[in-house]
This record gives structure tokens, C-alpha cells and sequence, in this order.
């Protein structure tokens, strides 16, 4: 067995994509894709917390999304309160669960009340916690992310510069982003963290989200101890 890479505390941020065409390879429901999804975020979060990681972030659900079929964006709703279920384990990793994405008490939020409430109780539940910060991105997309702080700070009429954009982001406490990780062959960034990944390190990778795993985790930590070096 290769040793994980032996890094600096980072930021890693992942955009889960090849659900859909995971499942499509096997005949399967595109909802079987978004199950098998969940189960492989929950493997990377427990991974993850072994390796030298602060911060978690990943995009579990975009503002463009809810176009998709009601029956699939439902689906996906009732993993993601699964996802935020999964106290008792995020504890026993010391994992501390944070959110970002439209406030829910602004106008465009369409985060279900169900799915608010099983956000802030597993932020409640895991705030006592030291270890990774996962931070799931939920009706999340950066420009909404961006063109908000703007205003913000028009409003503020505060100086309109870098400190007072990072200041009215969704969560000014998350650090730049030093790993960011697409899977599935697709090599975009997709409105995602756009503010915070400026100077991030870019891995792609072919392999669909439900199959990425611990090695292949280290293998993109791996530019990061390239670059440390």
C-alpha cells in the first residue's frame, strides 16, 4: 500500500459530478448514480479526516439544479438530509459540518424547510468538533455568491475591495481553496467557488464521483506536495 501523501493542513474542494452517467454505464437509474454518490462522499469525509485536510467543501447541489426532473431533484433532497443525517459518524470523526449557499430567509432561496432543518441541526450537533470542517455547498452557485457581496458592500457603502468582498462572501472564514477536484472527465470548474479558488491547484479526473476513493484522493493531494516541495 502507497503511504498518503504527508501535506501541510489544506483546503480541498470537490465538484461530485458523473452520478448520472455512473449509473447510465450500468443500466441503472440516474437516482442509483446519486445514491451510490452519497455513500462515496461519506468514504472520502472519513478518508479525508484521516489525511492532514482543514477543510472540506464540496458541491453537493448548484442554483442551476433544481431545472432537473422533479422526481430526480427529489431524490437528491432526501440524500443530502441522509447526508446531513450522519452525526453520530461525523462526531466520531470530529468532523464539523458547516453550509454555504442562498440564505434561506432571502429572496430565490429554495432550500425545503426539511432539508434547512436537518442543515442547522447537524451544525448544531457537530459545533464542539476540532477536527475537518466539511462544508457542503447547497443552492449554491458562485456569481450569486459574488454578485451579493457586491451589493452588500454597496449598501454598507463600504470600500469596494478585496477585503470587503471576501468579508461579504457566504462564509468569510473558509480560507482560499488550495485543491480543487473535478471528477468524471469534465474539465470545467462550474461556477464553483470562483472567489475562493483563485489560486487553487486543479485536478480532473476521468474517474466518475461513486468510484472516487482513497487513492485516488492522495493522488490529487499529490499536487499539493509537488508544489510544497
Amino acid at each position: 500500500m502507497t503511504q498518503p501523501p504527508a501535506i501541510t493542513t489544506a483546503h480541498v474542494a470537490c465538484i461530485m459530478d458523473g452520478n448520472g452517467r455512473w449509473a447510465k454505464r450500468r443500466g441503472l437509474p440516474r437516482t442509483e448514480g446519486h445514491t451510490a454518490g452519497e455513500e462515496a462522499l461519506a468514504n472520502v469525509v472519513r478518508v479525508a479526516a484521516k489525511r492532514d485536510i482543514g477543510w472540506l467543501t464540496v458541491f453537493g447541489f448548484s442554483t442551476e439544479n433544481w431545472v432537473r426532473p422533479p422526481s430526480e431533484v427529489r431524490h437528491i433532497l432526501g440524500l443530502h438530509r441522509k447526508l446531513f443525517g450522519r452525526v453520530e459518524e461525523l462526531n466520531a470523526n470530529n468532523v464539523r459540518v458547516n453550509w454555504i449557499g442562498r440564505p434561506f430567509d432571502e429572496p430565490g432561496s429554495r432550500t425545503p424547510r426539511a432539508v434547512q432543518q436537518a442543515i442547522a441541526k447537524a451544525i448544531e450537533d457537530t459545533k464542539h468538533n476540532t477536527g475537518m470542517v466539511l462544508t457542503v455547498a447547497f443552492d449554491y452557485g458562485s456569481r450569486v455568491e459574488i454578485t451579493r457581496a457586491a451589493r452588500r458592500i454597496a449598501t454598507d457603502r463600504a470600500p469596494f475591495d478585496l477585503a470587503s468582498m471576501t468579508a461579504r462572501l457566504y462564509d468569510p472564514s473558509l480560507p482560499p481553496v488550495d485543491l480543487l477536484i473535478r471528477t468524471s472527465g469534465e474539465s470545467r470548474i462550474s461556477n464553483f467557488l470562483l472567489w475562493q479558488a483563485a489560486a487553487a491547484r486543479v485536478y480532473f479526473t476521468d474517474c466518475s464521483w461513486p468510484d472516487f476513493g482513497a487513492p485516488q484522493l492522495d493522488e490529487a493531494l499529490s499536487l499539493l506536495t509537488s508544489r510544497r516541495a
